[in-house]
C-alpha cells in the first residue's frame, strides 16, 4: 500500500504532517469501524496495514487521531497524514555497502554512518539508506510495492550515527511500529555537549515544535501551547571540562529532540550548526584554547551524536532484542582530544 506505514518520529501530531488521503464519510454512512471503512476505500490495503497506522497516530477524523475501533459516521472527515509529502521521486535501488549489526527473515539491524541520510528527500535524493536498503531487498514484496517509505520503522538524523531496525514484510513492520508508537522498545544515544548540566542525572521535558523563525529546525515550547510533549532523561558519564558526555534515553521520539531539548537548557550538542552548538560557548579566551577548539569542530564537523544502544522485541519469536554499537572513530577521537586537553590543564 502507498504511504502509510507509521513511525515513532513520524507521529508528533496533525501539525506539519502532509495529507496523503482523505475520504469524507456520506450522509447515507452505516455505523463502521474506521478500519473497516478504509479497508473499502484502500485498494490492496490489508487491514493490518490500516490498523497499524492508526495505531501510530497518522489517521484523523475530524483533525482528531483515531483509533482503529473508532466507529465512523455519516459526514466524518477522515484523513491519512505523514511527516513527508506523498512520493514526489522514484526510489532507485543503488549498491551501497551498509554496516549491518543483525539480520534474519523478519528484519535487519544497521549501523548508519554519520553523513548518511535515512530516506531521500529535497536535496538528497540518492546515496541513501533507504536507495542502499532498495537494492538489498529487491527480491522482497514489502519493497516492490508503491510504499514512499518501505520497512522504515524510525529514524535518525543525517549527521547521526548509529543502530537502525528495518523491517524485511509487512507483520515484522506492523508489530514493530506498534512498539515504537507505544514507547515500549528502548534506544539510548551519547551525546557530547557543551558545560556540565546540573544536576548529573536528570530529565528534559518539554513540547517540541517546528520552529516559528526558521522551518529547518525544532524549538521547545515549555508551555506546552505548540507542538507535542517529548521527554529526554539524560546522565553525565564523565565531566570533560568545558564539554560533558552524556548519555541520553528517549521517552517520546520527536524530530530532533536530543539536539533541540540540550539547546534548551542551554547545552547544546559540541559541533551542532543548527542549534548553536559550532560556536565556543565554555572556556577561556586564550587563542590558544580557540585553535584547540576549532580544530575539533574540523575533526567532526557536525553534532557529537551517536546512537548507541537499541532494545525491542522481536515481531515473530517475541525475545527482547538488544544491541549495541561503538562510538564512530571520529568521534570518538574528539572525545580523546578532549580528554587529553583536560589530563594536560590538570596538570599544568
Amino acid at each position: 500500500m502507498k504511504d502509510i506505514n507509521g513511525s515513532a518520529d513520524a507521529n508528533d501530531a496533525g501539525e506539519n504532517l502532509h495529507e496523503h488521503y482523505h475520504f469524507k464519510a456520506d450522509p447515507g454512512q452505516g455505523i463502521i469501524r474506521l478500519d473497516k471503512f478504509l479497508v473499502t476505500k484502500l485498494e490492496n490495503t490489508s487491514r493490518s496495514k490500516i490498523q497499524a497506522a492508526a495505531e501510530a497516530g497518522n489517521i484523523f477524523v475530524n483533525d482528531e487521531a483515531q483509533k482503529p475501533n473508532y466507529k465512523v459516521k455519516p459526514g466524518d472527515q477522515i484523513s491519512i497524514r505523514m511527516d513527508y509529502p506523498r512520493r514526489e521521486i522514484e526510489l532507485i535501488p543503488e549498491d551501497i555497502p551498509i554496516d549491518v549489526v543483525y539480520e534474519d527473515e523478519h528484519l535487519i539491524v544497521v549501523n548508519k554512518p554519520a553523513g548518511m541520510v535515512v530516506h531521500p528527500g529535497y536535496g538528497n535524493y540518492h546515496g541513501t539508506l533507504l536507495n542502499a536498503l532498495m537494492y538489498r531487498f529487491k527480491d522482497l514484496p514489502l519493497f516492490q510495492d508503491d510504499d514512499a517509505r518501505p520497512g522504515l520503522v524510525h529514524r535518525i538524523d543525517k549527521n547521526t550515527s548509529g543502530l537502525l531496525v528495518v523491517a524485511k514484510n509487512e507483520q515484522a513492520l506492523n508489530y514493530l511500529a506498534k512498539q515504537f508508537a507505544d514507547k515500549t522498545s528502548e534506544r539510548l544515544y551519547h551525546a557530547l555537549v557543551w558545560g556540565l548540566p546540573k544536576p548529573a542525572e536528570g530529565t528534559i521535558e518539554g513540547h517540541i515544535g517546528r520552529s516559528l523563525k526558521n522551518r529547518k529546525v525544532m524549538s521547545v515550547f515549555p508551555e506546552g501551547d505548540y507542538g507535542k510533549p517529548a521527554v529526554t532523561h539524560y546522565r553525565v558519564i564523565e565531566d570533560l571540562g568545558y564539554v560533558s558526555l552524556v548519555e541520553c534515553k528517549l521517552e517520546t521520539g520527536r524530530t530532533h529532540q536530543i539536539r533541540a531539548h540540550f539547546q534548551y537548557i542551554k547545552h547544546p550538542l559540541f559541533g551542532d550548526y543548527e542549534y548553536g552548538g559550532d560556536r565556543v560557548l565554555r572556556g577561556t579566551v586564550f587563542t590558544k584554547y580557540k585553535q584547540f577548539v576549532k580544530n575539533c569542530f574540523t575533526m567532526l564537523p557536525h553534532q557529537a551524536l551517536h546512537a548507541k544502544t537499541l532494545g525491542f522485541e522481536h515481531p515473530a519469536t517475541g525475545k527482547w532484542m538488544a544491541f549495541d554499537s561503538d562510538i564512530s572513530d571520529n568521534m570518538q577521537k574528539l572525545i580523546d582530544r578532549w580528554r587529553n586537553y583536560v589530563s594536560n590543564r590538570d596538570v599544568e
